[in-house]
């Protein structure tokens, strides 16, 4: 590529011979690339440099960028550990990016909350910053297991929101919850049980073996026997769980991860197995896209791993060792930052031979079937495209499909729901849901014709003004009577004529398509029907699990909440004192002022709301 037909950055000479972190525009001021050095003034001038060779995706990037912006920092480890920030943060395309793409499970810790909560969710970007993900982890089966039986060893809160206001619930008369809804235990003691639960999924366990080994001889010594044979029985369960782990390195005691990849053309796998005293105590994966012209060195892949994941990583996680299947081309600069955030030394090794090259061996033995696993189901997505293409005539494959569905209880809480595939993937981000507004539509009355002709209007009456986002394929969840009801909104709004709309049976599995009586002829099985039926099956799912919060939500509206005036936390105060509505509503005014927080004058507005007939 001819790079001096390309005009240069107004903006070089004014950048400092400094380390940092350097950020390339477009001309439309997105972020095309986000890199750092130890000196960047050299480093972004070799860009644009005709002598300097470049790869075809640098070149390309190069082409494209307009100006250029700069941080300066004090060392180079501070400009790593800002670019990984700043990468993650902007996901610039031309970055080696790691994509989550809610493959696999996480477990968060919201140290954020007065009582911390423990689950898995696969929504790491999500939260406060002070909550602490874990992960992610290959196997859910094993994390779900491992979770259970924490639950089982520790007392942990059970629930988001307490079940009753004025007392505890069934969890907590079994051991199962220290009593958080009604602060039995203080935030304190209930964080450090918590931070030993952290210990765990840290890769800690057999430090915590033995912070709780020495807490039982203590509690032993002060013939507090009970809450030492409490512990025992913690220190056996533990014991357990660390057991069906497979032993990898036998008699070894050094703290290490294992970190290899397997890539095609298109995807890339990671696999880092985390090793503590010998034994594999942990599985995390990553999946990289690799772009078009992205000829990236597995050394850079495994690079981005290393700065994203240890990057937000406690230091005390950080293992003494790292095996790595390729050298990094930064592998000093990441050995001074590792070492620098654990205040231990961090070795980074590429073993060849022996028993860490052979641990190494399998790890990337897992990375390939991680592979082979996505490449499979990449296949059967393209297999599925192809053939709807032919099941329903058309001129270029469906790459975005919408799909459409109702849920309600005999009108009551109707709701709508719209998912989005791309490529045969779910893409959560385009999800929408409706509440249903048609007052023709209420509790005791449903009628999920007119349910879907509002949701399929509030939908594409903005047609004209999409430039993006048109689906190729819109199918309805229903058979011929709701494919007729969408039809008519559409072809009111102009729109028909623009997508192939469709509507897919439950029963038999049959595609109706406008114009036609009767269904296509196909088969339940093949490839275009299924992935319909996967559409079909998401917007169902999406649906009923809106509805459904609607639903509880309403359960938990009190007549309370109707009071003027009428707070939460009064509320609360309220039912403390008379224990039901029904005292509430039988209380004299001088009687609700007994109350703390409740005046005379929001008193007078309580008991004229509940006397307002009499």
């Amino acid at each position: 590529m001819d790079r001096s037909k390309n005009p240069q950055p107004t903006n070089l000479d004014r950048i400092p011979p400094e380390p940092g972190v350097y950020f390339m525009y477009n001309s439309r001021g997105e972020i095309l690339y986000i890199g750092k050095s130890k000196k960047l003034s050299t480093r972004v001038r070799s860009y644009f440099r005709p002598s300097q060779p470049l790869t075809p995706r640098l070149g390309i990037m190069v082409s494209q960028v307009t100006s250029i912006e700069f941080i300066v920092t004090d060392t180079e480890a501070e400009a790593l550990a800002l670019e990984a920030n700043l990468i993650q943060e902007h996901q610039p395309y031309y970055n080696i990016l790691l994509k989550d793409d809610k493959k696999y499970p996480y477990v968060c810790i919201t140290w954020s909350e007065e009582y911390p909560r423990i689950f898995i969710t696969r929504k790491r970007r999500q939260g406060n910053k002070q909550d602490k993900y874990y992960g992610p982890y290959v196997d859910s089966r094993s994390l779900k297991a491992t979770l259970d039986l924490i639950k089982s060893i520790f007392p942990l809160r059970q629930r988001q929101r307490p079940l009753f206001k004025d007392r505890p619930c069934l969890n907590y008369d079994l051991g199962n919850c220290p009593g958080v809804c009604q602060e039995l235990i203080s935030p304190t003691a209930y964080c450090q049980t918590v931070a030993k639960v952290a210990m765990v999924f840290q890769g800690r366990t057999g430090e915590l073996l033995n912070l709780l080994q020495t807490q039982m001889e203590t509690a032993a010594t002060e013939l507090n026997f009970e809450k030492a044979a409490l512990i025992r029985d913690r220190i056996a369960a533990l014991k357990t769980l660390n057991q069906s782990q497979k032993v990898c390195l036998p008699k070894d005691t050094i703290s290490r991860d294992a970190i290899a990849l397997a890539a095609d053309e298109q995807h890339c796998c990671i696999q880092l197995f985390q090793i503590r005293g010998g034994r594999l105590v942990g599985r995390l994966g990553f999946f990289a896209q690799i772009l078009p012209h992205q000829d990236t060195q597995p050394g850079e892949i495994l690079q981005r791993v290393l700065t994203e994941h240890y990057g937000r990583a406690d230091p005390m996680e950080i293992p003494s060792e790292i095996l790595l299947q390729y050298s990094l081309p930064d592998a000093e600069i990441i050995a001074q930052w590792l070492t620098e955030r654990k205040s231990r030394q961090v070795k980074l090794l590429t073993p060849q031979r022996q028993e860490k090259a052979e641990l190494i061996e399998m790890v990337a033995r897992n990375a390939r079937h991680e592979l082979e696993s996505t490449q499979r189901n990449v296949q059967r997505d393209r297999d599925a495209i192809s053939d709807l293409k032919a099941i329903l005539h058309l001129a270029h494959l469906p790459r975005r499909i919408e799909g459409y569905d109702i849920s309600h209880i005999q009108g009551s809480n109707a709701v709508g729901s719209m998912v989005v595939f791309i490529d045969g993937v779910p893409a959560k981000q385009y999800y929408r849901h409706y509440k249903i507004k048609n007052p023709g539509v209420y509790s005791s009355h449903s009628d999920d014709f007119a349910s879907l002709a509002e949701v399929m209007s509030r939908r594409f009456r903005k047609w004209d003004k999409e430039k993006e986002n048109k689906p190729d394929v819109v199918m309805i969840d229903g058979g011929k009577g709701q494919l007729g009801a969408a039809m008519a909104v559409l072809e009111t709004l102009n729109v028909l004529k623009d997508v192939q709309i469709v509507s897919l049976a439950k029963q038999r599995e049959e595609i109706f398509v406008p114009g036609s009586s009767h269904p296509l002829p196909t088969n339940a099985e093949q490839p275009g029907v299924q992935l319909l039926r996967r559409v079909r099956d998401e917007a169902h799912r999406f649906a009923v699990s809106f509805h459904r919060q609607q639903r509880l939500k309403q359960g938990r509206r009190s007549v309370l909440d109707e009071v003027p005036g009428l707070g939460w936390q009064r509320q609360k105060q309220l039912l403390a004192h008379f224990h039901s509505v029904d005292y509430i509503r039988q209380a004299s005014v001088q009687q609700l002022t007994e109350v703390p927080g409740i005046g005379q004058s929001l008193a007078r507005t309580i008991y004229n709301y509940f006397n307002q007939n009499i």
